[in-house]
């Protein structure tokens, strides 16, 4: 279940099913500018909060010693202690990923074309092979993001959609409707992924909680999914 709590009177949203320190921000902790408070929170050096480029891509990255530049990555796995990561999004889907067996982290980046290359599925593959994580052991976060009923798109966009899973008949399309939170739930269910928690809201119609890039007419403003490990 997703809940509210706030650091310095800004409301940040976390999964209780995540076991670790995560969050997902609203409109009004935008972490580049509130980067010293966010660090102070988390117990970190700001230099241990380390965020990609994101370009939309299925770029994945594995967080190293004194590495603090990703380019043109949209996910990063996380095993170092005291170092924390966050990717931004205002409608894609932000996807955290934990293995509570082995303390290993990850936040993918997903919007309908990470959705459609399995960004998320393929991030939880390479902790399965790189960590020896187990899919029973671990959980997912779906954050805040763009709705079914708000989430519109072109034939050849549904039709990349629809090849990123292997059912044929299944509820997430209506026409050139797709439900992107529906299809990165499923896509980690078919590797054996299946607790996960799926927040509620929506960045268009809870537009007030978070940015939306579709709504606010190609807003810079950005949201993040923050995860730091014990």
């Amino acid at each position: 279940m997703f809940k509210v709590k706030q650091i310095n009177g800004k409301d940040v949203y976390y999964s209780d099913l995540i076991e670790t320190e995560h969050f997902f921000t609203s409109r009004n902790l935008i972490v580049k500018d509130n980067i010293e408070e966010i660090c102070e929170y988390l117990n970190i050096a700001t230099k241990e909060l380390i965020h990609p480029t994101q370009i939309h891509s299925d770029k994945i990255e594995i967080v190293k010693e004194n590495k603090y530049i990703y380019d043109s990555t949209d996910a990063l796995i996380l095993n170092i202690k005291n170092k924390a990561v966050y990717l931004n999004f205002a409608d894609c889907v932000p996807v955290i990923l934990y293995d509570y067996k082995n303390n290993i982290s990850a936040i993918a980046h997903a919007g309908w074309r990470g959705t459609a290359e399995r960004i998320a599925q393929k991030t939880a593959i390479r902790m399965i092979k790189i960590f020896n994580s187990n899919p029973k052991y671990i959980v997912a976060a779906i954050g805040p993001c763009i709705s079914f009923e708000e989430f519109e798109t072109y034939p050849d966009a549904i039709k990349k959609l629809k090849a990123s899973i292997t059912k044929i008949n299944t509820p997430y399309f209506n026409g050139n409707f797709a439900d992107l939170k529906g299809l990165n739930k499923e896509q980690l269910n078919e590797i054996g992924i299946f607790d996960i928690d799926v927040c509620p809201y929506c960045t268009v119609k809870d537009n007030d909680k978070f940015f939306s890039y579709r709504k606010e007419n190609k807003t810079k403003n950005r949201h993040s999914a923050v995860i730091k490990i014990r």
